[in-house]
């Protein structure tokens, strides 16, 4: 292979894990097979995949935190083999992993960005300026003589960034680095990447889930079992129709297009998916042209739930962390109505866990409470006797669910709550069985040690965990963060489930299509104070979401430009509600065109 100085250049690279550990009694578990792909220097590439395809195996080997079994690694005209040239590679190459607190190992958050550059024997105050400069950019600056065990998810997640740009490095991979961050967040942090890959002649390496964040890219390469599996720019990748075989799917607003040109009997091409504004122009064309038939009618809005069934009410609820002088949660007051799913929204260290963690006593109340109404009476968090039937009542799942595992086997894991109930082993069985049922989790997996399962699969052991309890309320952080597109689907499927069954959800998420989806309620929290609460039909218009200042959900920005368009075409049009699935969308819009148009005449 010819050494590039203006490429990374992976060659016939293969690597197992475990494969140097004979006496593990397991088999070395192949996660690169045989993989080559090229990289140009100041590039963007997106690298796309399922669960467990090899993708931050592949980001580990340019950063040579691990060597390849066979195969070749070139960065820059360097070869990776080549030891002496190790700390040469590594002082120009970093990655940001999805899990921050992995990353983190400094005591203050000053402390910890500066931990890279200062084994670099960056001296001041050279040092100072890069510290200083890479808080400012991530908006950790205010925060930074404050402990890093302090921060929220999403803070961690801005601090381990933050970290990796004072090393000024000339490739920066990140993995699932904007997963745990809100809208606002990401899109600035996207920005500010983006900025210095053009100002500075970075090159950028994603590993990403979002499809949307990957159209950003000039570049995307899918992985699929340790291989490529497709190469090519975004419009070339999103018109393919094999994307769902490799765990993956269309962005939300070509999910729309795609269903449009389906009804229209119309077909886009690779310079339709261009831009907005290309892809606009053909969806009107569409659109506009005669002969088009009404589709079935669309359900838009849910079913109202019933206002007056309370099952959770939280009150006058604030509280302070010790050390800090700002609540992190402020007053609230809110009531949960039994049988909904309600989303919690906000942005990073806006309290959302820490009202979570009120839920089923985790942190006691210190002012106020929360109550939880069951058919044999009222349990107070603020009371420790009840604590032991509020979380028989009240599950809770944490973002990190490894952090909720911990026993010899899954099955053993998800019965470690019944036998200090001391359950017979007869109905733990039955439980067991039943709460692994309901989360999809196999035979085989419930045999094998919670460590060896993917992310989607520990996301489920530790649900079943919580079931497993038959608790009336399930509180889930994040609960789909790190998941591809089809585990995404398949998790919130199983929440359906679970809703349809009677279960309450509590669901905290950064991800605004997704809460739009599936939730029947929204509460926005915002600097520890709940600003609105409503459904998404009432929260995600564009003149309540500015009021909010709210990112609205994709598909909502996307087609509401779509409606004025055909608005001017068809002054008479009339749209019957917001609807935040591509699909219905799609159908909505068709409707409104065929009785505006008079095309069934």
């Amino acid at each position: 292979m010819q050494e590039n100085e203006n490429s990374i250049e992976i060659k016939d690279v293969s690597f197992s894990y475990d494969a140097d550990d004979e006496t593990s009694g397991k088999a070395p578990r192949l996660a690169l097979d045989g993989i080559s792909v090229s990289i140009a220097k100041g590039s963007y590439t997106a690298i796309l995949g399922s669960n467990g395809s090899g993708k931050s195996t592949l980001a580990k080997i340019i950063d040579i935190l691990e060597v390849p079994d066979s195969g070749k690694v070139v960065i820059f005209g360097k070869d990776t083999s080549d030891d002496d040239l190790f700390w040469e590679i590594r002082e120009h190459c970093c990655c940001v992993f999805q899990n921050p607190d992995n990353q983190i190992v400094g005591t203050m958050i000053e402390e910890d960005v500066a931990f890279g550059p200062e084994n670099l024997g960056i001296p001041n105050p050279e040092l100072r300026e890069r510290v200083d400069q890479a808080l400012k950019d991530v908006g950790l600056y205010e925060f930074r003589h404050k402990e890093t065990m302090a921060l929220s998810g999403g803070q961690k997640q801005k601090l381990a960034i933050a970290g990796a740009l004072a090393m000024k490095p000339d490739i920066l991979i990140l993995d699932e680095a904007t997963a745990m961050l809100d809208p606002s967040s990401r899109d600035d942090f996207l920005t500010l990447v983006e900025k210095m890959r053009v100002e500075k002649g970075l090159t950028l390496i994603t590993i990403t889930h979002d499809m949307t964040e990957a159209l950003r890219c000039d570049k995307i390469v899918i992985v699929h079992k340790g291989k490529v599996a497709l190469e090519g720019t975004p419009e070339e990748i999103f018109l393919s129709d094999d994307l769902w075989k490799y765990g993956l799917k269309r962005p939300v607003k070509f999910n729309f297009a795609f269903e449009i040109a389906k009804l229209t009997g119309s077909t886009l091409t690779k310079e339709d998916l261009k831009s907005n504004e290309t892809l606009i122009a053909s969806l009107v064309k569409m659109l506009t042209k005669p002969g088009l038939t009404m589709p079935g009618n669309v359900q838009v809005d849910k079913k109202p739930l019933d206002d007056k069934d309370i099952i959770m009410s939280v009150k006058d609820l604030s509280y302070t962390y010790g050390g800090s002088e700002t609540k992190a949660i402020d007053n609230i007051n809110l009531d949960i109505r039994r049988g909904e799913v309600l989303g919690i929204v906000g942005e990073s260290g806006c309290g959302k866990t820490t009202l979570i963690s009120h839920m089923n006593a985790i942190i006691r109340p210190v002012e106020g409470d929360v109550i939880i109404h069951t058919k044999d009476g009222d349990l107070s968090c603020k009371n420790k006797k009840d604590t032991m039937k509020i979380r028989q009542n009240v599950g809770l799942v944490f973002q990190y669910p490894e952090y909720q595992l911990f026993e010899e086997t899954v099955y053993k894991d998800i019965a470690y709550g019944l036998k200090k109930m001391n359950v017979s082993k007869e109905e733990q069985k039955e439980l067991i069985l039943d709460a692994a049922g309901k989360v999809g989790l196999t035979e085989r997996e419930l045999n094998s040690s919670p460590f060896e399962l993917s992310g989607g699969q520990k996301r489920r052991a530790a649900m079943a965990g919580v079931l497993v309890m038959r608790p009336g309320i399930l509180v889930l952080d994040e609960p789909a963060s790190g998941l591809d597109p089809k585990g995404r689907q398949e998790m919130f499927s199983i929440i359906k489930g679970l809703r349809d069954s009677g279960t309450t959800i509590i669901l905290v998420s950064h991800n605004m299509d997704e809460a739009a989806v599936n939730c029947d309620r929204i509460c926005l929290i915002d600097n520890g104070k709940i600003k609105a609460v409503g459904t998404p039909a009432e929260l995600f218009v564009k003149k309540r979401a500015d009021e909010l200042k709210v990112q609205l959900p994709r598909i909502t920005r996307f087609s509401a430009v779509l409606r004025t368009e055909l608005a001017e075409i068809y002054p008479d049009i009339e749209f019957k509600g917001n609807c935040f699935i591509p699909e219905k969308e799609a159908r909505v819009i068709v409707s409104a065109v065929c009785e505006a148009g008079d095309h069934n005449a």
